[in-house]
């Protein structure tokens, strides 16, 4: 009997605040080291999932300062010594104004963040022995970043793409011309066997998107 190989990274979804907010714990399953990426609320169970998973935090990671993406970040750093790295300092504006976001949507007790780093074009990220390459893709923020595992064909997309769908850009730093831009030269450009997972909804592939999202047709 063939014993079945265990994928070196592991990842787990959280569907967090009022947005349901795709907040994932992503880990090295030889190191046991994880990483939470867009903790936009609920820290407490952020939290929970981590002692459930039996992983140990290293590090919190943001694609671009929307409160349901960020909003948790300060909590979560604070209570677990974790450094915050990303988004692009782009986004600095969005993070310092987030106890304003919250009060905007009724959600209290947010803080501010300020990163441990900034992220940008070409950097790269690691969580245990996985590396994750960083690509700058603006137009829902300016400062919104993805991360790239290239081995494992894996892209964690933020609120750039969707399946079916793109990101907002109806916001005054929106650009729906640098959004589809960014996923056209430099996400889509990765594989159609890439996988993805987006900040709001299901993951799916590139090459689905490609070939049916009508938002990159044409």
């Amino acid at each position: 009997m063939t014993g079945q190989t265990e994928s070196p990274l592991g990842i787990a979804v959280l569907p967090v605040t009022p947005f349901q907010q795709n907040c994932s714990i992503v880990w090295c399953t030889r190191t046991r080291e994880a990483v939470v990426v867009d903790p936009g609320g609920d820290v407490e169970r952020i939290r929970g999932a981590l002692r459930e998973l039996g992983v140990t935090p290293v590090a919190i990671w943001l694609t671009h300062g929307h409160i349901d993406h960020a909003g948790g970040a300060t909590e979560l750093a604070g209570g677990l010594a974790l450094p915050i790295i990303g988004p692009h300092e782009a986004d600095r504006f969005l993070l310092e104004a987030l106890p304003q976001q919250g009060l905007m949507f009724e959600m209290r007790g947010v803080q501010a963040v300020t990163p441990t780093r900034w992220l940008a074009e070409g950097d790269t990220v690691s969580v245990g022995d996985i590396v994750f390459s960083v690509r700058h893709v603006p137009g829902h923020t300016p400062g919104h970043v993805t991360f790239f595992q290239k081995e494992l064909r894996f892209l964690l997309a933020g609120d750039t793409l969707f399946a079916g769908s793109v990101g907002r850009t109806d916001f005054p730093y929106g650009s729906h011309e640098d959004l589809i831009a960014g996923i056209t030269g430099k996400l889509l450009p990765l594989g159609d066997d890439v996988q993805f997972l987006p900040g709001h909804g299901p993951a799916g592939t590139l090459g689905e998107e490609r070939r049916t999202n009508p938002f990159l047709q044409g």
